[in-house]
C-alpha cells in the first residue's frame, strides 16, 4: 500500500494546465497564420518579439521568486499570454511594443498576484490598455492587409525596416496603407456629423470582415476562422458556451434594437460582430477561467456584462474599441458574481442549507420483532 495515498478513491482526470493551454493555442493556429499571411513579415516579426518578450519575463519573474522556470515555463500559459497580446496588437507596430506589452502583462497583470491561477485581471488585457493610454499613436496606426509574397507586400528586409529599424511607414512608402481600422473611422465619421450610410460606405463589408480581409489587429482579421476555433474549443469541452453565447447575444440585441430606433446613427448587429476583437474576446479572452465566475448563472450574468460594456463603449465612450475595457470592469466583479451566484453543492440548497429527504419506510429485513405481521 502506498502510504502517501490517504483516502480513496483515486481519479486520474486527463485535463491539466498545459494540455488546455496547448488546446486553445492549437485553436488559434489557424486565424493566428491567417493573420500573418496577411500582413507579412512585419506582422511576423511582432509576433516572435511579442512571444519571446512574454516568455522571457515570465523566465525572470520565476528565477527571482526562486521558482521551478522549466517547469512553470512548460505549462504554456506565458505563451498563450503573449499570443492573446499579440494578436491585439496593430501588425506594424514596432518591436519596443511587444516586449512593453510583454513586460506588462507578466509582471503587472500576473506576477504581482502571485503567478498563474491567482491573477484577478486578464494579463493580456491588461498590457492591451496600459499600452493604449501610455502609446496612443503606436496603438492606433494600422495599415490595410498586404498578403505575403504580393506586389503591395514589403519584403523580408523592408519588415525588418518597419519593426526594428524605427522608420515611419510614410518614409518607406507605404503611406497609401495606413489608415483607420474600421470602428475607428466609422466613429470620426459619425462625430463629424456623417449618417451611418455614408460612414459605412467603403470600408464595411459583412463578407470581407467575416473574412479577415480588413485593416485591425492580427485578432481581427478573421472572425470565421477565430468563431470556428472557439466553437471547437466548445465542443472538447475546453470552454463553456455560457460566455461567447452571452457576449455575442447582449451585442446583438443592443445593436438591432438601437438601429431599429435609429438605423442612421446606429449601426446593427452584423457591423458589431463582425469587426474589432469581439469574436477573439468572447471565445478566448473572456472565457479565461482564471478571471471569469465559476458558476453558470454567473458566467451568463459576466457574458452579458461584458457584451454591454462593449456596445456603451463603443457607441458612446471614447474609444471606438471596448473590448479590453469591458473585460477588465467585469473580471473586477468576478469575485462578486462568485459570492452571490455560487453554484449549488450536491446535497444542498442554494443557500447552502442541507435538503431534507424522506426517511425510507421500515422493510421485513429491518423491521423489529413482531413488527409487519398480523
Amino acid at each position: 500500500m502506498n502510504p502517501s495515498l490517504s483516502a480513496s478513491p483515486h481519479a486520474h482526470a486527463p485535463v491539466s494546465v498545459g494540455r488546455t493551454m496547448a488546446l486553445v493555442m492549437l485553436a488559434l493556429v489557424p486565424a493566428t497564420l491567417f493573420g500573418l499571411s496577411q500582413f507579412g513579415w512585419p506582422a511576423i516579426f511582432l509576433f516572435t518579439v511579442t512571444l519571446g518578450a512574454t516568455l522571457g519575463f515570465e523566465a525572470l519573474s520565476l528565477a527571482a521568486a526562486g521558482k521551478p522556470v522549466r517547469l512553470t515555463l512548460m505549462d504554456g500559459s506565458a505563451l498563450l499570454t503573449g499570443w492573446l497580446l499579440a494578436l491585439t496588437l496593430p501588425p506594424w507596430a514596432p518591436w519596443w511594443i511587444g516586449v512593453v506589452g510583454g513586460a506588462l502583462a507578466v509582471l503587472l497583470g500576473k506576477q504581482v498576484f502571485g503567478g498563474i491561477g491567482q491573477n484577478l485581471f486578464n494579463p493580456a488585457m491588461v498590457a492591451r490598455v496600459a499600452l493604449l493610454i501610455s502609446f496612443p499613436l503606436e496603438m492606433t496606426r494600422w495599415v490595410a492587409p498586404a498578403p505575403l509574397f504580393t506586389g503591395d507586400a514589403p519584403g523580408f528586409f523592408e519588415g525588418l525596416t518597419i519593426t526594428f529599424g524605427g522608420q515611419t511607414l510614410d518614409a518607406l512608402g507605404f503611406d497609401a496603407m495606413s489608415g483607420a481600422s474600421i470602428l475607428g473611422h466609422v466613429r470620426t465619421e459619425l462625430g463629424q456629423g456623417e449618417v451611418l450610410n455614408a460612414a459605412l460606405t467603403g470600408v464595411f463589408d459583412p463578407f470581407s470582415a467575416l473574412l479577415g480581409t480588413v485593416p485591425g489587429s492580427l485578432g481581427e482579421t478573421s472572425a470565421l476562422l477565430i468563431a470556428l476555433g472557439g466553437l471547437w474549443l466548445i465542443y472538447k469541452g475546453v470552454i463553456d458556451w455560457r460566455i461567447p453565447a452571452a457576449l455575442l447575444g447582449t451585442v446583438a440585441v443592443l445593436a438591432t434594437g438601437m438601429h431599429l430606433i435609429d438605423p442612421g446613427h446606429y449601426a446593427g448587429a452584423p457591423y458589431h460582430l463582425l469587426t474589432g476583437s469581439i469574436m477573439l474576446a468572447a471565445f478566448f479572452i473572456a472565457t479565461d477561467p482564471v478571471t471569469s465566475p465559476v458558476s453558470r448563472a454567473g458566467q451568463l450574468v459576466f457574458g452579458a456584462g461584458v457584451g454591454l460594456l462593449v456596445y456603451v463603449i463603443r457607441t458612446w465612450g471614447g474609444y471606438p474599441e471596448g473590448v479590453a475595457f469591458a473585460v477588465l470592469l467585469m473580471n473586477a466583479a468576478t469575485p462578486m458574481l462568485d459570492h452571490y451566484l455560487k453554484p449549488r453543492i450536491y446535497g444542498r440548497d442554494r443557500r447552502g442549507q442541507p435538503l431534507e429527504y424522506p426517511q425510507p419506510e421500515a422493510t421485513a429485513a429491518t423491521a423489529k420483532p413482531g413488527e409487519g405481521r398480523q
